[in-house]
């Protein structure tokens, strides 16, 4: 590894922060990526929102730049890993995403077929994403929410992803509509990539805006799901 890109990653390294999960579990636990994590420095993130919508506790796991799948042990054991993220423990629900930075750091986002393929097969049945929400629904207990990419506002950082993200997402659609417990929730249904005033500077990321609208559309796929849930406007 290049010297420039281990101070990167020592970097994010030190300043990766996820909440401390309880022993034992808890209520709703979110894991995933940057998208999820964004704006949780200023307490306005898709979880914070969450928290603030349902009025019950939402734990983050959450990092910045980690993948799905990641097989470098020291970056997946700081959270790099988005399964490797997953406390232990009874859970009433996780919430996820995941597959960008895979696409970005395994294929570039070019020609990503086969790393679409691995995360998710063509017939929607084996791959890592299916394995693991089947682990975690057999080992925690917990029903699982899925959220989709949304479309960035213009030329963001993963445009070059967009078919292969679309086509992996159609995948786990079909897939959770096939599982008891399982909902996929495309973000994409509430955000606007016209509205610039719902993307970060980068055109990529959620701003504060963005982050509560999604938030508040993944609490209230809970409530109807939960009936201990009330969402709060």
């Amino acid at each position: 590894m290049r010297p420039v890109v281990s101070a990167i990653l020592l970097a994010l390294m030190l300043t990766a922060c996820t909440d401390p999960a309880p022993r034992g579990g808890g209520d709703i636990v979110v894991i995933g990526d940057s998208v999820m994590a964004w704006n949780g420095t200023s307490g306005a993130s898709i979880p914070d929102t969450m928290a603030k919508t349902l009025e019950r506790p939402v734990i983050s796991r959450a990092v910045a730049g980690a993948q799905f799948d990641n097989a470098s042990g020291l970056a997946g054991a700081v959270g790099f890993d988005i399964q490797r993220q997953m406390p232990e423990g009874r859970w009433n629900w996780v919430v996820m995403n995941g597959g960008a930075n895979d696409l970005a750091s395994d294929c570039g986002c070019g020609a990503c077929d086969a790393v679409v393929d691995g995360l998710i097969s063509p017939d929607a049945t084996t791959g890592a994403i299916p394995a693991f929400i089947r682990k975690v629904r057999a080992s925690t207990g917990a029903q699982v929410l899925w959220m989709g990419y949304y479309a960035g506002s213009g030329q963001g950082s993963f445009a070059g992803c967009r078919d292969d993200l679309v086509e992996m997402e159609n995948r786990i659609a079909r897939f959770a509509a096939g599982q008891s417990g399982v909902t996929f929730a495309d973000s994409e249904d509430v955000i606007d990539r016209k509205d610039r005033a719902q993307f970060a500077g980068d055109n990529t990321h959620p701003s504060p805006k963005g982050s509560a609208l999604i938030g508040r559309y993944l609490a209230e796929q809970i409530a109807r799901r939960d009936p201990r849930s009330q969402t709060r406007r």
